[in-house]
């Protein structure tokens, strides 16, 4: 048993704790009510918000509510196929596809099976047994036209985001996820890094309006460093992007925040600085222009070159048709990529993403469509782009036309994206889109490429489910006849019907006969 000098000790420590406990919360308690007078202070004198105004301190809450709600709106309140622009359901999806776990579900379709443009797709009586399918055959790009043509049999492909704005963990999984799986990456219009290049998988150069990798010091497109970046045997191609589906009309958008030291000297820009690209090539004005810049690059670089548009006024693909057969078949795009206008992107105008340009589902079949008129679908291979991370929607692309389909938010989801939409504020909590360390640290690049491996062979895969359904032996067997469309009255309407085949124009095929005969 203690003695009383010992006790009166413990009692004195105890009584000085508390007093000292008591003092310190007095005093928090004493911050907070300054802490509240001065934004009290701050709300009544300001003038910029009326809410804050009328009602000092509660009317603060308003914007937090109003940042929260978002996430309690993904989480808690809407329904798996309501929200946009992806919702539950496809997100989870990936998520499953990308973890290579279990993707069946169970009692049945919580999807609308009669709303208007919805797609159904045709099975047979007799689909395809499994010892009858067959590989997905490769497609040839520039095959004839350019000293190293590219062949893929991968029809699902990571689209074009830029080193800054995705971060280095992003790129490096992404690129080892591709290799893995056997499929290209693009670089988007920021540049060929080393990330890109490490793992070995093959990559395609996006050339922005900007010209970020390939400029010289007056900012104008520069035959070395084309070559230099030919050089690499991953290259394979080259794309001329002229407009990106979010933002049509928009050069890209990094902001400074983003711009670190690196990707400053990766893009020659200044560091923290915004770095706005041109709304358009200035050296490109013409059809000819086009055609003049593209047979450039595939002869410096010796590589398939082809360009990325969103499609809106449509006109000039008659032009572009009548200016090929004019100058010959060399001049042709070796691809056409053709993105979405619900393409998405890191930073945009809210008016360009929700009202300019023309979606996939109108854009795509006039492309191949206006192709086929002319002659040209042989020599121009076609790139489908815009919200398509599902495997319906890719069979849907490939059905119209499509050669192959890229998707960029898709891998996103698949590397772990939530879908916060902070892309553009440098706080991405998955650290997707961010160059905070802390935040980076999250996002391991060998877990992640597994993933986005997993992600692209599920996909694939699950395309071959549906082709084997519609009695085809693998995905780029499927045609429009295999596809229905909703019509405005709820009733399924064959595809081949809305959109018919175009047979080439006479004046066409007898020209196209005899380039080919000139043809070495």
């Amino acid at each position: 048993m203690p003695d009383s000098s010992t006790l009166a000790s413990l009692n004195a420590i105890a009584h000085s704790i508390i007093s000292y406990s008591a003092l310190v919360i007095v005093g928090l308690i004493g911050a907070g009510l300054i802490y509240l007078a001065v934004l009290y202070y701050r709300d009544v004198t300001q003038t910029q918000h009326a809410i804050r105004r009328n009602y000092p301190l509660i009317g603060r809450f308003r914007y937090f509510f109003e940042h929260l709600g978002e996430f309690f709106r993904q989480y808690f309140f809407a329904m798996d196929r309501e929200e946009l622009p992806f919702n539950r359901s496809q997100r989870s999806w990936v998520y499953r596809a990308a973890k290579n776990i279990d993707n069946t579900v169970a009692f049945g379709s919580t999807r609308p099976l009669n709303h208007s443009n919805e797609v159904l797709f045709m099975n047979c009586l007799f689909p395809t047994l499994s010892e009858d399918a067959a590989p997905t055959h490769s497609v040839t790009i520039g095959e004839g036209y350019c000293r190293e043509p590219f062949s893929s049999a991968a029809i699902f492909n990571i689209s074009g985001m830029s080193y800054g704005a995705i971060s280095k963990p992003a790129v490096q999984a992404l690129a080892a996820g591709a290799r893995q799986a056997g499929i290209w990456m693009n670089t988007g219009e920021g540049g060929l890094t080393p990330y890109h290049l490490e793992a070995g998988c093959d990559i395609v150069c996006q050339i922005g309006t900007a010209k970020y990798g390939v400029r010289d010091a007056q900012g104008k497109l520069s035959d070395q460093r084309l070559a230099d970046l030919a050089s690499h045997p991953q290259v394979r191609m080259f794309e001329l992007k002229l407009s990106q589906g979010a933002k049509p009309g928009k050069g890209g958008i990094l902001p400074g925040g983003k711009v670190t030291e690196e990707v400053a000297t990766i893009r020659g820009i200044p560091v923290g600085q915004d770095s706005i690209s041109p709304n358009g090539h200035p050296d490109i004005r013409s059809i000819d222009d086009l055609l003049d810049t593209l047979a450039r690059i595939r002869r410096v670089t010796g590589k398939p070159v082809g360009f990325k548009m969103v499609l809106g006024f449509s006109e000039w693909l008659d032009e572009l048709g009548e200016a090929i057969h004019r100058r010959g078949l060399e001049f042709a795009p070796d691809f056409i990529t053709v993105d979405s206008a619900d393409g998405g992107t890191g930073a945009a105008p809210q008016s360009l993403i929700d009202y300019v340009g023309l979606p996939l589902r109108r854009s795509l079949p006039l492309v191949v469509d206006k192709l086929n008129e002319y002659r040209l679908r042989e020599r121009v291979k076609v790139i489908a782009s815009g919200k398509m991370i599902n495997p319906a929607e890719a069979a849907w692309a490939i059905c119209v036309g499509a050669d192959f389909i890229v998707s960029a938010r898709g891998f996103m989801f698949a590397l772990g994206c939530i879908q916060a939409l902070q892309c553009n504020k440098n706080t991405c909590p998955t650290g997707i889109t961010t160059h905070d360390p802390e935040l980076q640290r999250g996002l391991v690049p060998a877990d992640k490429a597994a993933r986005v491996a997993n992600y692209a062979k599920n996909l694939m895969h699950e395309v071959g489910v549906i082709a084997h359904s519609c009695g085809v032996r693998e995905a780029r067997s499927l045609q429009r006849k295999h596809v229905y469309l909703i019509d405005e009255r709820g009733v399924p309407e064959p595809l081949s019907l809305r959109y018919p085949d175009k047979t080439p124009r006479p004046e066409y095929l007898i020209a196209s006969t005899a380039d080919e005969a000139l043809t070495p």
